[in-house]
């Protein structure tokens, strides 16, 4: 192989591995916001029932549904941004394991053309070796 071609794919390889980890770290923030969400509604859902026995906490029930509201839309906007984000993460690293499986194809149809080139040469001094043994008289 040769140093371009070889120089190109480590650097292929180093682009896929950091967008890997990327991906990785963009899927986590978006798994976070999504257990935060599970979480927030289970809370709500714990604090609705225990405000059904009581009938002062009605007047807190109202601001705790506001706030809830609030939360909610932002961690789904959030859930969102995260998820176009990672559309783009999967994309980059799509399209650079294409680059490096481009490069590695390049490298090896050069070192096929090279094994062949080599394969000529060698039939070549043989070809000259035989024909001057033929001239010498077969000795």
């Amino acid at each position: 192989m040769t140093k371009w071609a070889a120089s190109l794919i480590r650097l292929s390889n180093h682009e896929v591995e950091t967008l890997q980890k990327r991906l990785a770290e963009v899927v986590d923030r978006r798994e976070t916001a999504q257990m935060k969400l599970a979480t927030m509604e289970a809370e709500a859902e714990i604090e609705i029932r225990n405000a059904e026995g009581d009938a002062s906490a009605g007047w807190y029930m109202i601001g705790y549904r506001k706030g809830l509201e609030v939360r909610r839309a932002e961690t789904l906007l959030e859930i969102d941004q995260i998820a176009i984000e990672e559309t783009g993460a999967r994309d980059a690293l799509s399209m650079a394991f294409e680059n490096l499986k481009k490069y590695e194809h390049v490298a090896e149809t050069a070192k096929a053309a090279l094994a062949k080139k080599v394969g000529k040469l060698e039939m070549a001094a043989l070809d000259e070796l035989g024909l001057r043994r033929a001239a010498m008289g077969g000795r």
